[in-house]
């Protein structure tokens, strides 16, 4: 019997609910046993007449519930068929904690005193508990499988003995116990990194150890770090990895080129962004014939310098990502490989894992071959170059580019009748000064020469995913690692055509793949320009999948491919490395890779795929608070871009800026959440705020550290 159970205090007058959780624990606790009622009410310490009759009676209901089972007359045990799940834990700092289970069933909610002290992301086991009348299903933490977080940012509250890490946390409201002899030198008011080592059954408070310190708040670097800690990304490279990098050799093995295609003497560019250091895509193009062009895509063959197991490759599946936050980049490789050995750079001769097309003037794809290759790019031009050639038919290289982006632009006007969709969405981004402190937004948008650049690349991964994917129906095709976006789910179409009904807009929502996204773009068309636009984006964005990484090809619903992949920035995408090597296994006539191997790396590197973004997110919020600062009392014209239980948020249209409109600041009535509807609705005077609704703002506060913008009204 449980010790824990056994030394309770006597209970003559047990409440109902108490037994409940009291009797599920022991018989969890002791799930391959069954006891009768007596030895229950003596493990649990239930005495007295009133004591045994409450407890027969949440027997009964329990046995009733299907919570416990009555394996023989008067005998109980626990109920283990489906009231024992695992998953995950989703915690709250107002305590509102709820498990989601691995099968995908209904959330279920934990109370703060069932959470076993549980923290956000952990994989749990959890006991479902009784249902009681007219409320949620509510279960109890039984077991820990896997910690997700367990170091956490915050500002140091010293007193003389401890210290308390304090956190602007939405998941966790406790502040951390640091001993003294945990400080490792931070001081009062530093910004550090804390790991919690333990917290104690009884204990309120966590108990953790400061592992970094990042600086005083409030400073650039100190706040960049802060975001990457936040997210347990690195901001540093490991210093043993960039010694190892460094003892890779520059020198190309003559032995190497003769094993190659060599391209060093076909016309060769990259067109990257004027800011870019790695240059991992270049494109070489010449005359075959009359009406027959050869274009190659050429990409960094990152794999012939890395190889599996090795330091840096072990560095790179664990970050799997370069994160960009908004004044540095966090690189996947180290900068010798990235900027380096790996880099195409103009006038240099580099290796590279090429496909290369044969195609007509309609753009078509007469003949296509992968190979290993050499290169000596001949320029490096930016975007920007790039566009004044195509919008000016003058500048290096005019011949080229123009035939390039006519190519290219048959490419995409084809890609989209085949059904893809059109998302266009600007960029943020900021003039910063030395200190990284920004003095002005700006969009980046793009043109022609993106496009160019983007669907050669699309064309490329395409390409190397059939190479693989595609085989005879009698045939098995070999593991590989694909770009997938799987097709909308049906009921989120129908309400997103519900939706748009209202400002007179409607969609197919059944039909061909190629017929629902042909219809989509319809109404995206339709509305450019108009007051429902950003609205209807917003929300058409939301109706989408995301895409992922996986070994399971269901194609790419987006971009309107039965076969996708990532194989042309292996630079700054660890799959990317991966398709190299399984592209070089299989052309080479190897048997096919461990595909629940590959399905685990797939899974980390879109997890981690979408950890970088919310950095990167994160970043741009930082600089966007920042920059709004010293515009306190401004008043703007911006559009509702969210609505939630808490508040309103709202972006300004002249810089993108986005901040919130807390509910306290709706005095004037009782709103309520429309969900269903992306709308706040006052109770009484049925006034509503929706999502896309034009409204004017004035700058109430800028909380750099919490990454706040407050509003309210403009009166």
């Amino acid at each position: 019997m449980s010790k824990k159970a056994a030394s309770q205090e006597p209970l003559s007058k047990p409440r109902k609910k108490d037994l409940t959780v009291l009797i599920t624990d022991f018989l969890t606790e002791n799930k391959d046993k069954q006891f009768n009622y007596k030895q229950i009410a003596a493990a649990l310490n239930v005495k007295g007449e009133d004591g045994r009759r409450v407890l027969i009676k949440v027997l009964d209901k329990l046995r009733d519930d299907d919570i416990i089972l009555e394996s023989s007359r008067g005998r109980y045990r626990i109920n283990n068929r489906g009231l024992i799940l695992d998953g995950r834990f989703e915690r709250r700092s107002n305590g509102k904690n709820f498990f989601v289970p691995d099968d995908d069933g209904n959330i279920i909610y934990i109370p703060e005193r069932n959470s076993k002290h549980a923290m956000n992301g952990d994989r749990v086991r959890i006991q479902l508990l009784a249902k009681r009348k007219r409320a949620d299903t509510e279960g109890a933490v039984i077991e820990i499988l896997e910690r997700a977080q367990s170091r956490f940012v915050g500002v140091l509250e010293v007193q003389r003995h401890f210290a308390f890490l304090v956190m602007d946390s939405k998941y966790l409201s406790n502040d951390i116990f640091i001993p003294k002899e945990e400080l490792r030198g931070a001081k009062n008011g530093d910004k550090v990194v804390v790991e919690i080592v333990e917290w104690p059954e009884k204990a309120n408070n966590p108990v953790g150890k400061v592992i970094d310190i990042l600086g005083v708040p409030g400073q650039n670097d100190t706040e960049m770090h802060a975001i990457l800690a936040q997210y347990d990304l690195p901001y540093k490279y490991p210093e043993n990895i960039e010694k190892y990098a460094d003892t890779i050799s520059d020198k190309i093995d003559r032995n190497e080129i003769s094993r190659r295609e060599d391209f060093r003497d076909v016309f060769t560019i990259t067109i990257d962004p004027k800011d870019a250091k790695d240059f991992d895509d270049a494109i070489s193009f010449r005359q075959l014939a009359p009406n027959l062009w050869e274009v190659g895509v050429h990409i960094a063959d990152v794999t012939h310098y890395v190889k599996p197991g090795d330091l840096v490759d072990v560095e790179a599946e664990k970050r799997a990502t370069s994160v960009y936050l908004v004044d540095r980049t966090i690189p996947m490789l180290p900068e010798r490989l990235s900027n380096g050995l790996c880099s195409l750079r103009p006038n240099e001769e580099k290796l590279c894992f090429s496909v290369i097309f044969n195609m007509n003037d309609k753009a078509e794809v007469k003949k296509s071959r992968i190979a290993r290759t050499v290169i000596k790019s001949d320029s490096r031009l930016t975007y920007e170059e790039a566009q004044t050639v195509i919008e000016t038919g003058k500048g290096a290289f005019a011949t080229e580019i123009l035939k390039l982006n006519d190519l290219a632009k048959q490419l995409r006007d084809r890609r989209f009748a085949n059904g893809a969709i059109n998302f266009e969405r600007y960029e943020v981004k900021f003039n910063l000064d030395e200190k990284g402190k920004p003095l002005g937004v700006f969009f980046k948008e793009s043109k022609e020469a993106n496009h160019l650049i983007e669907e050669l690349m699309l064309l490329a991964n395409k390409t190397v995913a059939e190479v693989i994917g595609k085989v005879p129906k009698d045939k098995k095709a070999k593991a590989f690692v694909y770009r997938v976006h799987d097709v909308p789910d049906p009921e989120k179409l129908d309400t997103f055509n519900a939706f748009i009904l209202r400002f007179g807009h409607k969609m197919k929502t059944s039909g061909t793949k190629t017929e629902v996204a042909k219809s989509l773009n319809s109404v995206l068309d339709k509305v450019q320009g108009r007051p429902e636009e950003n609205l209807v984006e917003t929300i058409a964005i939301r109706t989408m999948s995301k895409a992922i990484y996986s070994t399971k090809n269901v194609g790419h619903y987006g971009l309107a491919f039965d076969y996708y992949t990532h194989f042309t920035s292996p630079i700054r995408r660890y799959p990317d490395m991966l398709v190299h090597r399984l592209l070089e296994r299989y052309l080479n006539g190897g048997k096919s890779a461990d595909q629940n191997t590959l399905e685990a790396q797939s899974k980390h590197c879109s997890d981690m795929e979408q950890v970088a973004a919310n950095a990167e997110r994160d970043s741009i919020k930082y600089k966007q608070v920042e920059f709004m600062s010293d515009k306190l009392g401004k008043v703007y014209d911006g559009v509702v871009s969210g609505v939630t239980e808490w508040g309103i948020y709202v972006e300004i249209n002249e810089n993108k800026c986005e901040g919130m409109i807390p509910i306290r600041e709706l005095d004037d009535d009782f709103y309520e959440l429309d969900e269903k509807n992306y709308r706040l609705v006052g109770r009484r005077t049925r006034r509503e705020y929706r999502l896309g609704q034009p409204v004017t703002i004035k700058v109430a506060k800028a909380n750099l550290e919490r990454r706040q913008l407050d509003f309210i009204f403009a009166n």
